[in-house]
């Protein structure tokens, strides 16, 4: 294989649904940004058969590119966990074994070893919070209706495909907030106001921009070649929209280069919101 000097292969593995250990692999792989990786998530890992079959497929990965693998993993059954540890080669990451073992010291208590704990619905009021919160922003998506914009806690505003649909329904999913979503459009600029449904709401907006190049190329997989997609057109769009928002007193930031979760995590501050993960 010719690789990056800096190329791992990194295998997310688990005996539930591998979210929380995939969770947090990215964030201690972001603390390593020359690192280049390939990455697996290999879920449902239940048996041990099924753990030494997992461990054999990461072994053959190392034998083929002559690289160490990083290894992530989540098992609650201990029987299952060291029958994968004992198998499979490459640098192992236990993130339970890491924590659990700790705080059962600590707490003087066993935990319940039970798979999938983390997804589980604890409270029923707060799971209907966040089904309502992704209705309500699915039907606020892009501007599609004014009715019941007094309901949305979040307000996001800014260019077409500057992040404002994907930063929506984290924060509906994630937070159980009601978010909607509008796009700054050319008429806009042209009146030099907000529109004006939005103008007695600026307690609720928070504007997102991007830089002019990768929005240019946003739009190009979306309508290739055309005026909409082009550099010049999206560095008007995004000059203009920034103005504007400056203008109506309206935070902001440039997505471009920002995960979704601190895009989230800034709204969530800038505006107050008292959240809890729903």
């Amino acid at each position: 294989m010719n690789k990056s000097p800096n190329w791992r292969p990194v295998f997310i593995v688990s005996d539930g649904t591998a979210i929380t250990a995939e969770t947090l692999a990215h964030s201690v792989l972001t603390q390593f940004p020359d690192l280049v990786y390939e990455q697996q998530r290999i879920p449902f890992i239940d048996s041990e058969e099924k753990a030494r079959e997992t461990a054999r497929r990461i072994n053959a990965v190392q034998l083929e590119s002559g690289v160490r693998p990083l290894v992530f993993s989540t098992f609650v059954d201990p029987a299952i966990s060291r029958a994968f540890l004992q198998a499979a080669d490459g640098f192992q990451i236990e993130l339970f074994r890491s924590f659990v073992g700790p705080l059962e010291q600590e707490l003087s208590m066993k935990s319940v070893h039970t798979v999938g704990a983390t997804h589980k619905i604890h409270d029923e009021e707060r799971y209907k919070k966040r089904i309502a919160a992704i209705d309500y922003t699915l039907t606020h998506d892009d501007g599609q209706t004014n009715r019941g914009l007094d309901q949305a806690e979040v307000i996001l505003v800014g260019v077409s495909r500057s992040g404002k649909t994907p930063t929506s329904l984290y924060l509906a999913m994630q937070f159980g907030i009601k978010v909607a979503n509008y796009p700054l459009i050319p008429e806009d600029f042209e009146r030099g106001e907000l529109p004006e449904g939005l103008r007695g709401l600026r307690h609720k907006l928070f504007g997102l921009s991007i830089t002019p190049e990768r929005l240019s190329e946003i739009r190009n997989e979306r309508r290739p070649n055309s005026f909409y997609a082009s550099v010049e057109n999206c560095r008007d769009e995004c000059r203009q929209a920034e103005d504007l928002m400056v203008r109506n007193g309206v935070s902001w930031l440039n997505s471009t280069s920002k995960s979704i979760e601190e895009i989230a995590a800034t709204i969530i501050n800038t505006l107050h919101i008292e959240t809890n993960p729903a």
